[in-house]
């Protein structure tokens, strides 16, 4: 029978050397639909992120680095308990009665990342986004989270002006007047600087998750000046949000720099899905968010932590946002890291302790399977409800799957599928209806149209 689990590692060597250092403050930063090469530090040519690349250069690039879902809240869920969210019946967006419903969102009974550091004596803080629960009793100071700056909706303007019980720009429990507010992502990046100075010797925890560059489109002429080099004005608007956010991180680092705790600070970077369908750039690879193709769930990722892990690192085996939450753990000395997580520690590998793959097998489940994918090795399978197929891809030949090969694998096609149907029984069916299935099914239905269509003008 294939286990559908991963393997944990330890690494006693890499215990001893953290050991000597105190438990770092941590920074966890997640974007918003940001392409996979819409950063420098992947290749990324017209966008300037000069503090993103000189922090990934400080660190370990991830060349390989997976989220748990091609879109938004499930992404957010499966990152913050370190669990597959399907695992509680979190693999569809917050439906729209989430505000009333307090059954809509992670449950209280998951132990998030936020909680585990606060035993370990952590000051916590969640700012930006949320998304993983609109009921009051979901949302950060319910979970975790000693302070919260930000919203509890998947998208919100960028001036916080107000628009219903989600979209409202909350610190704590108290609204935020919208004349307060500036532009969101400098507001954002400006409420992490202040909660670091607030009591910089004791260990904190940041999650900071930033909208940008989600739409709507909206940016200050400050960062639009910097990518009027770019003429379609689309892809200029998107990349002045990044810009943004990577002035943002800038002024972060700066700050842990002036208060003398840069060394002892871990900053892990990613997206939370891949790039949005309109203006991001996931080349080279295949597909956009929503996706189960390697564009829609394939990510930009690095991790610096100057007092242990050395600069200039590439880390190309595949990794996945599931493995922060252990890894988190681990560098904070705990012992209570439990044993359903579905990550893996990242630190041995990252200092070369221990050799081979994270993960023999990734996986991925929308809607209750209305698509899935499953990663071994080398091979990945992906059951498209778009294409009405099941696709097999050798990812070492062929890594933007260009060529499936299903037909000629049979017995890796029902390996695969085995090995889904196995990790699916431990999981439960979607607790509440994804508000973007209709879009999806009337997507589906369109592309439906268009083949038949092709096929009655070829027989003609």
């Amino acid at each position: 029978m294939l286990n559908a689990d991963v393997v944990r590692h330890a690494s006693h060597g890499t215990a001893s050397l953290r050991k000597k250092n105190s438990p770092p403050n941590i920074i966890l930063i997640l974007t918003d639909d940001q392409g996979w090469a819409d950063v420098g530090f992947n290749g990324s040519k017209d966008i300037p992120t000069p503090n993103l690349d000189r922090l990934a250069g400080e660190g370990i690039i991830f060349s390989n680095a997976y989220v748990s879902h091609p879109y938004c809240s499930p992404s957010r869920a499966g990152l913050l308990t370190g669990r597959y969210q399907a695992r509680f019946g979190h693999d569809c967006n917050i439906s729209k009665e989430g505000y009333e419903d307090e059954t809509i969102g992670i449950p209280l009974n998951e132990v998030l990342i936020s909680e585990a550091l606060q035993e370990e004596g952590y000051r916590t803080g969640a700012i930006g986004k949320w998304h993983v629960g609109d009921h009051p009793s979901l949302q950060p100071p319910r979970q975790g989270f000693d302070h919260w700056f930000g919203f509890a909706a998947g998208a919100m303007n960028y001036w916080g002006r107000p628009n219903g019980p989600v979209r409202t720009i909350f610190r704590n429990d108290e609204e935020v007047p919208a004349e307060e507010l500036h532009y969101l992502t400098d507001d954002f990046s400006q409420e992490a600087v202040d909660f670091i100075q607030e009591d910089p010797s004791a260990p904190f925890f940041i999650y900071l998750a930033y909208n940008a560059p989600h739409a709507p489109d909206q940016v200050t002429e400050t960062y639009l000046d910097r990518t009027k080099h770019i003429e379609y004005g689309g892809r200029s608007v998107y990349a002045a949000m990044i810009n943004a956010v990577d002035a943002g991180v800038g002024r972060i680092d700066s700050a842990l720099t002036a208060l003398g705790i840069k060394e002892n600070t871990l900053i892990a970077f990613l997206s939370d899905n891949g790039g949005r369908i309109t203006h991001a750039d996931n080349r080279p690879f295949r597909g956009h968010k929503g996706m189960l193709f390697e564009g829609g769930i394939k990510v930009p990722c690095f991790m610096t932590y100057p007092a242990v892990i050395p600069s200039g690192k590439v880390y190309q085996q595949p990794i996945s946002a599931l493995d922060l939450y252990p890894t988190f753990l681990s560098v904070a000395n705990s012992n209570n890291i439990k044993a359903d997580l579905a990550g893996v520690d990242l630190m041995p590998f990252v200092l070369n302790e221990s050799a081979g793959r994270p993960h023999d097998y990734l996986y991925w489940r929308s809607v209750g399977g209305f698509e899935y994918a499953v990663r071994f090795k080398d091979h990945k399978l992906y059951k498209s409800a778009y294409k009405e197929k099941t696709l097999l891809f050798d990812l070492n030949a062929d890594p933007y799957e260009r060529n499936d090969i299903a037909a000629q694998h049979p017995d890796m096609v029902g390996k695969l599928q085995q090995a889904y149907r196995t990790w699916d029984a431990e999981n439960l069916a979607p607790g509440w209806l994804d508000p973007h299935r209709e879009n999806v099914l009337l997507e589906e239905q369109r592309w439906r149209e268009v083949r038949s269509r092709s096929q009655k003008n070829r027989k003609h």
